[in-house]
């Protein structure tokens, strides 16, 4: 197991950040993550949490943007690099379906049957 993302909160304003991932020796790691992040929110995530672990990702997002340089910039960065991993899931989706694999797709809080494919 690797620990992607820890956070911790210790206080009310004790909080502690570690991680498993050293991006210097390997900054492909990175895009690894994406990838594998994305494939997990669309699949084995849904049917559990989701909801609020989305808010806190999305909440230590917003703080990172908080304390950035260049908000402007960062935003347009998240932005032209979330688009291309919406094009890039949508893609791998219809190679699998054009493979013959049925891609079913869950939104937040419905549970996937108990019946494995």
């Amino acid at each position: 197991m690797k620990k992607i993302l820890e956070v911790l909160q210790y206080g009310d304003i004790d909080i502690r950040f570690n991680t498993d991932i050293d991006v210097m020796k390997n900054p492909d790691a990175v895009q690894e993550v994406i990838a594998k992040t994305s494939l997990a929110m669309t699949t084995t995530l849904w049917g559990g949490n989701e909801q609020s672990v989305l808010a806190m990702i999305r909440a230590l997002s917003i703080a990172d943007l908080g304390v950035s340089v260049n908000r402007k910039e960062m935003i347009r960065f998240l932005d032209d690099s979330s688009r291309i991993c919406a094009l890039t899931l949508e893609e791998w989706r219809k190679m699998m379906e054009s493979k013959g694999t049925k891609v079913q797709v869950f939104p937040p809080n419905i549970k996937p049957s108990g019946t494995k494919s």
